[in-house]
């Protein structure tokens, strides 16, 4: 097996915290799982470098972790602290440019800044797409405001990798005595789920036909509905009819990678619903253990040529790299 490529491998830049309001950080993280992510996020050369030599990983493409820059109430700053952070990201790529690539980091405040700063991020410093951290100040990217994002990442041909994010849009009553169902173990799964559907629902792949998007941890929960999806849809009325039935954007127009998804039949299973053409090899690191992320790909009953596909195949193919 040729060396894996990782597409949700999250990175911290420095003095990013000092430029922007705190956000609420989760209270009730096992502290000895926080040391061991807060080493990791900063570090290149030192800890992740390593991490993937051990673990078999080729390629780390990065992107800004959580909160992002989608938490930021002022657009100014937004637009700032994102060239901030693509031009650290390019650094990181430049000084190790066969074992990184990146996804950008967009001021989605200000859609027509976030469509210029995607140009330069593409055309100028070579980055992959871009990774957006679920909603934008409650906005979600079916709105038609964010249109012309869209039909720029069509144009340029890159991907956006819909990640979860934080702090909520809203409060969800589910939760309510149950803090260990918000974020990653459930609600962030569910809310970037039900993002990828709005998206989905307002015909953004019909006016766009050439734009991708990219979810995560196995689709987010969707695949596995795409038949309900499509029975409920034939008994519905809408104002503007989708020009395929709701799983047919699965595959085409919407990819999913492994990250966080560490149980064989789980990825066997993803691969049946949406083809192996469809599914990219992610760890999300340093989130995510990268051996138990690998074990779960090798550990499969897919033929090799499947293997082979998603664990760099697609990744090369779609990023071009």
């Amino acid at each position: 097996m040729v060396g894996y490529i990782a597409l949700e491998e999250a990175v911290a830049i420095p003095g990013l915290a000092e430029r922007r309001p705190p956000v609420p950080m989760p209270d009730n993280t096992d502290p000895g799982f926080f040391d061991h992510v807060m080493a990791r996020l900063p570090d290149v050369t030192d800890l992740r470098l390593p991490d993937m030599d051990a673990g078999g990983i080729a390629m780390q493409v990065l992107s800004l972790t959580v909160p992002g820059i989608e938490a930021d109430p002022d657009p100014q700053r937004a637009v700032d602290n994102a060239r901030y952070v693509n031009d650290s990201l390019a650094a990181i790529v430049d000084a190790h440019p066969t074992r990184f690539a990146a996804f950008a980091a967009l001021p989605l405040q200000d859609p027509d800044a976030a469509v210029t700063e995607l140009r330069r991020a593409v055309e100028r410093r070579g980055f992959k797409g871009a990774l957006v951290n679920d909603h934008i100040q409650g906005r979600y990217l079916d709105d038609p405001v964010f249109d012309r994002v869209w039909a720029t990442l069509a144009e340029l041909d890159v991907p956006l990798y819909l990640h979860p994010g934080m702090p909520p849009a809203d409060r969800w009553h589910v939760l309510d005595g149950h803090p260990e169902l918000d974020g990653a173990l459930w609600s962030w799964q569910a809310t970037t789920g039900g993002h990828a559907m709005r998206v989905v629902m307002s015909g953004v792949f019909d006016r766009h036909p050439a734009a991708r998007m990219i979810l995560g941890h196995g689709g987010e929960f969707l695949p596995f509905q795409l038949s309900r999806f499509d029975s409920r849809y034939a008994t519905i009325t809408v104002q503007q009819p989708l020009r395929r039935r709701p799983s047919e954007y699965f595959g085409t127009n919407i990819f999913a990678t492994t990250s966080g998804v560490l149980s064989p039949a789980a990825v066997e299973a993803l691969v049946h619903v949406i083809g192996a053409d469809a599914v990219l090899f992610a760890v999300d690191y340093p989130y995510e253990n990268t051996g138990a992320a690998v074990a779960a790909l090798a550990h499969t009953a897919l033929p090799d040529a499947d293997k082979q596909k998603i664990a760099h195949g697609n990744a090369r193919r779609l990023l071009r790299l």
